[in-house]
């Protein structure tokens, strides 16, 4: 009895990306570095899969996919800012194909995005209840008071503060700053938070890890309610309560959008000269504001 010799079949696979569509996408990359180069890295690979699943490739896109990547993320349930952002990303991708010449036309240049509601929903902290929360935070651990005063007294993100390094804590001008961020509100706080330890995390979670954007959260929530403030409050509530206070003291419009900017956590903030000091910083304005309603 003999047995047939086993046969193998030889499938063609075919590569995900063609030559132009890799160098276009490492070379869009390219330009940009951190956070944001994590987010738009993440936007392509999402439209890039959602072409792959319709056998579509990336330089065959026509205006009518994308806009079909659109409605998806809709009918899935994607916020209108994370559709425009995706939008906006690959509209940078094929503009910067046809600038490097890899690329005729730009299917992307006239889809069409969602129109933005730009009057903020998030969960408002007045005058008092900022107040309090303060005076909570004053009463509780090192770390906390740190962590809640960095959040409400600068408007800093959750992942700046998180991400803060004692190696980046100085001195300007006799203010204290943390350079990763903006200018420290209450360095008195930081300094005992970090106690004699020289290097590593500002903040640090249970065994000796850098806290993350939960453990920050849960630290909010415990203060808040130690404070009698029953509302949601997150980080980002502090963040959006430090910018509402900084324009209801008085704080100059272009001050507070230069105070809370700058989306890379290692931006330091750099005042004109001409226009003063930092003893104008909208940080000392806003907690000489809340200070009433701490005392």
């Amino acid at each position: 009895m003999t047995t047939a010799a086993p046969s193998t079949a030889l499938a063609t696979v075919q590569p995900a990306f063609t030559d132009p569509e890799r160098l276009a996408l490492a070379g869009y990359l390219a330009g940009y570095r951190g956070l944001t180069r994590e987010a738009y890295a993440l936007d392509l690979r999402q439209f890039a899969t959602w072409c792959r699943t319709r056998s579509v490739a990336l330089f065959a896109v026509r205006r009518a996919d994308i806009e079909g990547f659109a409605r998806d993320l809709e009918a899935r349930g994607r916020a209108r800012a994370t559709v425009t952002r995706r939008l906006s990303t690959i509209a940078g991708f094929y503009k910067y194909a046809v600038e490097e010449e890899l690329l005729d036309h730009s299917p992307a240049a006239h889809v069409r995005r969602p129109r933005l509601d730009y009057e903020s929903h998030a969960t408002a902290l007045d005058r008092n209840e900022m107040g309090a929360l303060l005076v909570a935070a004053g009463l509780g651990p090192p770390a906390e008071h740190a962590l809640i005063s960095l959040l409400a007294l600068n408007g800093l993100r959750v992942s700046e503060a998180t991400g803060a390094d004692i190696e980046h804590l100085g001195l300007e001008r006799g203010h204290r700053t943390l350079t990763i961020t903006r200018k420290g509100g209450k360095a008195r706080a930081i300094d005992l938070a970090i106690g004699e330890r020289c290097d590593g995390p500002v903040f640090l979670a249970a065994g000796g890890r850098r806290l993350d954007r939960h453990g920050a959260g849960r630290i909010v929530r415990k203060v808040a309610r130690r404070a009698g403030i029953s509302k949601n409050v997150g980080p980002h509530t502090l963040r959006h309560a430090f910018i509402t206070a900084a324009l209801d003291a008085g704080v100059p419009l272009r001050d507070v959008q230069e105070a809370a900017s700058h989306a890379d956590p290692r931006t330091t903030m750099r005042y004109d000269r001409a226009r003063g000091s930092l003893d104008r910083h909208a940080t000392y304005i806003v907690a000489a504001y809340l200070a009433g309603a701490a005392r």
